[in-house]
């Protein structure tokens, strides 16, 4: 074992640091707290009046006393669907809380955001939650109160693989796979939406509030004529006492949330994957001067060294090749007890044995060779993989190129794919190119993905995209007979400039759901050690094979 990091010394440039990091943390949370209102106060206010409890109230009651929900994907919708009033957290919320110890799934639909219609990331984010909980199987719970569709953007909701259908299709794959799922419809349940609570294995509904049918009563006429009020043709009594399509009649929310603890407090316990685990030990130095170690410009360098030693267990690592490929550490750590594979990329610049200056964040050839043959290390050994993600891409030049760089980094691209343990990344900085896939990025399926306040996911880095960009417009321009002056380029420039960077924040990641959560970097090795637990839940792991890999 190996002890690293230092004291830091607090000084202007660590204190401008942390007062940075810090506003940017604040900035997140105030988002997060006005989302968290849904519809706002007087959509909660009417839906109090309704003796309903809010999706957050219900999932409070629903969780064990004193224990934490993980909510994830908390930013989902952000800033879209504005020219249709906006969708807070996209009108669903889920993550993962205890029950009687146990970790579920839970998914509940906010009534009072467009009374829990979905619109189109709704469908991404209920497509998240299923997959959480299919690869980790982990059980789920629906807390059902939606109107269905949302009809105006029905398109990009309704027939497509990834859209409206897939949940129902889940259903019945966790079904088969025997992973429990349970249903409570405490609103309405309507069309396409009603199979996915009768599709759980067991269905609980709220009396005068519940209700479940193919078509409501409006649709029912129009269609056949016939004329019913919307209780009587599928609400609670009916649809438990006559068609028998749902399991258990309650009085109001409180009562069937209690039902629910106590159904699962019934499961049997299940096989774990066995990670490696042992007492944890906090790390030498405080998780919060993470925030003093951050640079303020994501292109300057510092010490990732630093960054590990306030995340690992007794700030000690087992490093694989430390002398070799040291734009990326690759160590063996513990992390809240937990063993895992670390692979970070080494923001310092670094000296090679040959006296060559590498840049830090960018991968060479030694160090995807290096991160390629310990990534298959951790496979063979069982050991959960760790991505700390800083990375501006692979490098680039005639000297990379001659010295096979496409062959080293599709290596490393490969054993990451084929990689069979589960894998956690966290972006702490930059995530560019084809970096972001080497480094397991959201396409090459991470159990979870987290990123800090300072992310930027992009397919390269700002000042590079915005001058091709800039290059390209003033070029067709041109073509069309129009020239600029230099004033007209700053211009320009500038508003390119901004654009790109909006879109390669945190917020619009987590937003279009590339990331799971933005997380307080100082909560770091709680997210990750939160992620090993879920993933442990999961026995089934195939033998690990990298396929075809030129070495």
């Amino acid at each position: 074992m190996k002890s690293i990091g230092i004291e830091l010394i607090q000084n202007e440039s660590s204190l401008r640091k942390e007062d940075y990091q810090k506003n940017l943390i604040r900035k997140i949370n105030a988002v997060k707290d006005t989302v968290k209102l849904g519809g706002g106060k007087n959509a909660i206010a009417k839906h109090h009046e309704k003796g309903k409890l809010t999706a957050h109230e219900r999932i409070e009651l629903l969780i064990d006393k004193d224990s934490k929900f993980f909510e994830l994907s908390t930013l989902a919708a952000y800033g879209m669907y504005e020219d249709s009033g906006g969708a807070p957290s996209s009108g669903t919320i889920y993550g993962i809380g205890k029950i009687n110890g146990r970790n579920f799934v839970i998914v509940a639909n906010d009534a009072t955001v467009k009374a829990g219609a979905w619109f189109p990331i709704t469908a991404k984010k209920n497509l998240r939650a299923q997959e959480i909980a299919m690869e980790n199987r982990l059980p789920i719970i629906y807390l059902v109160d939606s109107a269905g569709v949302f009809l105006p953007l029905q398109e990009d909701i309704f027939p497509d693989k990834e859209h409206f259908g897939r949940i129902f299709r889940n259903n019945a794959l966790m079904s088969s796979m025997g992973i429990p799922q349970i249903s409570a419809i405490m609103g309405p349940c309507v069309a396409g939406g009603a199979y996915l609570p009768i599709m759980s294995d067991e269905a609980l509904i709220v009396e005068g509030e519940g209700s479940v049918f193919l078509a409501g009563a409006h649709l029912v006429k129009a269609a056949i004529g016939e004329e019913i009020n919307n209780e009587n043709l599928g609400g609670a009594r009916v649809q438990s006492n006559i068609s028998g399509v749902t399991d258990y009649i309650m009085k109001n929310d409180q009562e069937c949330l209690l039902q629910i603890r106590s159904l699962v407090g019934k499961y049997g316990s299940t096989e774990t994957a066995g990670f490696n685990r042992i007492a944890p030990i906090p790390p030498k130095f405080s998780p919060k001067e993470i925030y003093s170690l951050l640079p303020e410009d994501t292109t300057k360098p510092y010490d990732t060294y630093e960054l590990i030693a306030r995340i690992v267990d007794n700030s000690e690592i087992d490093e694989y090749k430390a002398g070799y490929g040291k734009t990326l550490i690759t160590a063996y750590a513990r992390i809240d007890g937990w063993a895992v594979g670390i692979v970070a990329n080494q923001r310092s610049i670094v000296k090679t044995e040959k006296g060559e200056m590498q840049i830090g964040g960018v991968i060479y050839s030694d160090s995807a060779d290096k991160a390629t043959r310990f990534i298959m290390n951790c496979n063979q050994k069982k050991i959960p993989l760790v991505f700390l993600q800083d990375v501006t891409g692979f490098m680039v030049g005639s000297k990379a190129e001659h010295g096979g760089i496409i062959k080293d980094g599709a290596k490393m691209v490969n054993a990451v794919a084929n990689s069979v343990v589960p894998k956690i990344t966290v972006i702490v900085g930059n995530s560019y190119g084809a970096g972001n896939y080497a480094m397991c990025g959201k396409a090459y399926d991470p159990r979870f993905i987290y990123a800090f306040p300072n992310a930027k996911i992009a397919v390269m880095g700002g000042a590079q995209a915005s001058s091709v960009l800039l290059d390209i417009r003033v070029k067709q321009m041109e073509k069309l007979g129009k020239e600029f002056t230099k004033e007209q380029k700053e211009k320009m420039l500038n508003e390119v400039i901004q654009s790109y960077e909006e879109k390669n924040s945190p917020l619009y990641a987590a937003a279009r759901l590339w990331i799971d959560e933005i997380i307080d970097p100082a909560k770091t090795s709680e997210y990750i050690s939160f992620s090993i637990e879920c993933a442990n839940n999961n026995p089934e792991m195939k033998k690990f094979s990298t396929g075809v890999i030129q070495t």
